[in-house]
């Protein structure tokens, strides 16, 4: 099953701990941003095919709603571009049990690098729902190639 072409799909979830909170006792925003670009790094990385990727940008962030100590948010992303050496995505997060929205983000972009640390063109045009794209030297072996 593939989702819509603008449909983001929720994969992500994280609970929210006390470590996790602000001087207001809600979900600290710079937590909430770390979670997202770590696993927008790993989406693009599978996407791209190269554990080497960078945030290049991340546009107006927008704080919709807050999290408290015990709720659980989900994380969603969804690609919304392809560049010769980048990939551009949107992000939502939003409580697990409600669906109200917390946090949305139009546009994140990535950009692919070579072993030189340069960026290095992707050749990538459209998205991939198989895991096909992960490098086989980072593949455990005797693994199946789909996982």
């Amino acid at each position: 099953m593939t989702p819509d072409d603008d449909e983001i799909t929720f994969r992500t979830r994280k609970w929210i701990k006390p470590e996790d909170l602000n001087a207001n006792g809600t979900l600290f925003g710079g937590s909430l941003l770390r979670w997202i670009d770590e696993e927008a790094a790993i989406y693009v990385m599978i996407q791209l095919g190269n554990e080497r990727v960078v945030t290049k940008f991340i546009s107006e962030i927008n704080f919709v709603s807050s999290a408290q100590q015990g709720d659980v948010v989900e994380m969603g992303l969804r690609a919304t571009a392809f560049g010769r050496t980048s990939m551009t995505m949107r992000a939502e997060v939003r409580n697990l049990f409600t669906r109200q929205s917390i946090l949305t983000i139009e546009k994140m972009v990535f950009v692919n690098l070579g072993p030189d640390g340069r960026p290095t063109p992707h050749g990538y045009t459209d998205i991939t729902y198989e895991r096909d794209r992960v490098p086989e030297r980072l593949r455990v072996a005797g693994s199946p190639t789909q996982w």
